[in-house]
């Protein structure tokens, strides 16, 4: 039990009173929710890959996104994890297609460009006839870093490079927004009426 508290532990947001919660619902439960639950994460585990054209996450070598006709092909949402694709999605905005770089640039940490899934970005955007990208990367130091960097890569294409918008969250107050978040949003602002 020790070392299953330890390796829940590891986990993100889960600390070791979370963890002991777990395994203690876990043992009352019955044997077959239990052995459900492990099959299910070796199943996770051993069938998800990353998919062959944008480097999210697939049971497929091409993933859902990729292989929805209905989909713009021509617009393109650069993301730094497969996480990001499944918020953007879950706004039901969006319809064009994405790619995953798999991380973020970060000289400190030791990632460089060829770390990440750049040649693979510029590769499609020149095979695909790509007509805008979008930088959805982090508003943090590695994200903002990244997306330069990606704006100077693509400019020889002669494509639309925009920046997702960043600001204030809905349902936030003025008083707790940083000052560059606040800049941001003065930076961004749109026509109103």
């Amino acid at each position: 039990m020790a070392q299953l508290i330890e390796a829940l532990n590891k986990l993100p947001a889960i600390g070791r009173r979370s963890a002991e919660r777990i395994i203690f619902h876990l043992l009352k439960a019955p044997l077959e929710e239990t052995l459900q639950l492990s099959g299910l994460l070796k199943e996770v585990r051993t069938d998800t890959r990353f998919c062959k054209r944008c480097h999210n996450f697939s049971d497929a070598e091409l993933c859902r996104i990729c292989e929805d006709p209905a989909r713009e092909k021509d617009l393109l949402c650069i993301v730094e994890d497969p996480k990001d694709v499944v918020s953007m999605e879950k706004t039901g905005f969006y319809k064009g297609l994405y790619h995953v770089l798999l991380g973020s640039l970060s000289p400190l940490e030791g990632v460089r460009p060829e770390d990440l899934r750049i040649a693979d970005l510029l590769r499609r955007v020149k095979q695909e006839k790509i007509r805008e990208v979008i930088l959805a990367t982090n508003p943090n130091t590695e994200g903002e870093t990244t997306a330069l960097y990606l704006a100077q890569a693509l400019k020889p294409y002669s494509i639309k490079i925009s920046r997702i918008a960043r600001g204030i969250p809905v349902g936030s107050s003025i008083e707790f927004a940083d000052p560059a978040t606040l800049q941001r949003s003065l930076e961004g602002r749109q026509s109103f009426g």
